[in-house]
């Protein structure tokens, strides 16, 4: 059987992360892979089964109008930490898709944004619905958002 996308994740991930560069390099063949979450420029900083931390930088691109990141760049990393985390402990026979994504903005964020997501990955032996949540807090570890992403996990069909 082929291996998940989170299972090669992962493993492309233990390879690359104790090189040299090798964080730099992830990041790179990540939003090769998933190019609309690499547009806010992700660095994964922790990757392992049920737990996932990626940061974004503060940079214009990820800026709104006023002069915080912007409230879909916190979404996207929310979803980003909320799937690496989920999908690096799923068994390789078992997908997941996103269906709705809900987010509380506590307060405006500034500087690079870490999101954090912590799970435990359920055993799946059919359809199901499974909330993951994932906070983002700014350089000073305020929380400045929380996110809900509720993901349908299934066996591979």
């Amino acid at each position: 059987m082929a291996s998940s996308p989170g299972t090669r994740l992962l493993s492309l991930w233990r390879r690359l992360s104790a090189l040299p560069g090798g964080e730099w390099l992830f990041a790179k063949i990540f939003a090769r892979t998933v190019p609309y979450s690499g547009s806010v420029r992700p660095r994964i900083k922790v990757l392992e089964p049920g737990h996932a931390e990626v940061e974004i930088p503060d940079i214009r691109a990820n800026r709104q109008h006023l002069g915080s990141v912007h409230a879909i760049a916190l979404m996207n990393v929310a979803e980003m930490a909320s799937g690496l985390a989920m999908m690096a402990g799923l068994p390789e026979n078992i997908r997941g898709i996103v269906t709705t994504l809900s987010m509380t903005y506590h307060k405006k964020a500034r500087g690079t944004i870490r999101a954090v997501s912590r799970v435990t990955v359920p055993t799946v032996t059919a359809d199901q619905d499974f909330e993951v949540i994932a906070e983002c807090f700014d350089p000073s570890g305020t929380k400045v958002a929380t996110g809900k992403v509720l993901w349908r996990l299934g066996p591979a069909r």
